[in-house]
């Protein structure tokens, strides 16, 4: 369908019993009405119409009871994909087995981690994280909500000293980076070699131009196509996307290179 292959870098996922629910919720949070239910049977469909070829599936723990069952959960899925998906394993700083958690979302084929520090309720710079990043150093890539400019929990502020500290973490920052705080983030975080960014959630507020300079501030090499599923649909990402004239050697990179680089995934 698409010129080129695609992997969708950032989707959440929920089982079916409680993922409309669950989107509901995020839609409430964020003040923007969800697109779809959550649920992995609609991702699947979505993707066969959109042209996507893979997807990164994720989901986050808002208490530390959760996260051994999510990541079961988010694992079951990958498996039962037929090499669609590569899952990523949640985490809680208030854990009191952080170095168990991370143990067992490996053994369970889990190929990285994702936090979401508005809504899991704690700032990316919190002492009670820093275990994790200390345990995920050079094994597990993080992808990290970045940005409210309601809150001052995820801001680019709090990750640049992360950056600083960890240098062979390998982070990969939403939404530019920062959302709602775009300005903050180009300002601040282009310099740090071990950040990458996804561009979901971005298109619906920025222009052409401002995607265009973000995508240029941390160069192609370190831009990661996502759809911030079940939030919005798919083949209007990829088309505002394919709309800004890039190269091909870039839209190659933002479309699945870069996400195949960083997780190890085979196309």
């Amino acid at each position: 369908m698409n010129k080129f292959k695609i992997i969708d870098a950032h989707c959440h996922i929920y089982p079916d019993k409680i993922a409309e629910k669950a989107s509901a919720s995020t839609g409430k949070f964020y003040g923007i009405d969800m697109w779809y239910d959550g649920k992995v049977s609609t991702l699947m469909t979505l993707g066969k119409d959109s042209g996507v070829d893979h997807y990164i599936v994720q989901s986050v723990a808002t208490k530390p009871e959760q996260v051994a069952s999510i990541n079961t959960f988010i694992s079951e899925a990958v498996k039962s994909s037929g090499g669609k998906m590569t899952g990523l394993g949640t985490l809680h700083p208030e854990s009191s087995d952080i170095k168990g958690d991370i143990e067992h979302l490996m053994s369970l084929g889990l190929l990285g981690v994702k936090l979401h520090p508005d809504i899991q309720g704690f700032k990316i710079d919190d002492y009670r994280c820093l275990k994790i990043y200390e345990l995920c150093e050079g094994k597990l890539p993080i992808l990290i909500h970045t940005g409210d400019k309601r809150y001052d929990m995820s801001n680019p502020n709090r990750l640049m000293p992360i950056l600083d500290i960890y240098k062979n973490l390998t982070v990969i920052g939403a939404h530019f980076g920062g959302y709602s705080v775009w300005d903050d983030a180009l300002r601040l975080l282009p310099k740090y070699p071990n950040i990458l960014v996804d561009c979901c959630s971005c298109f619906f507020a920025m222009t052409d131009d401002e995607i265009r300079n973000a995508i240029s501030a941390f160069g192609a090499d370190r831009v990661l196509f996502g759809t911030d599923y079940p939030m919005w649909n798919p083949k209007i990402e990829i088309e505002r996307l394919l709309s800004l004239g890039l190269s091909d050697e870039d839209y190659e990179k933002i479309f699945h290179k870069n996400a195949q680089r960083v997780f190890g995934i085979k196309l």
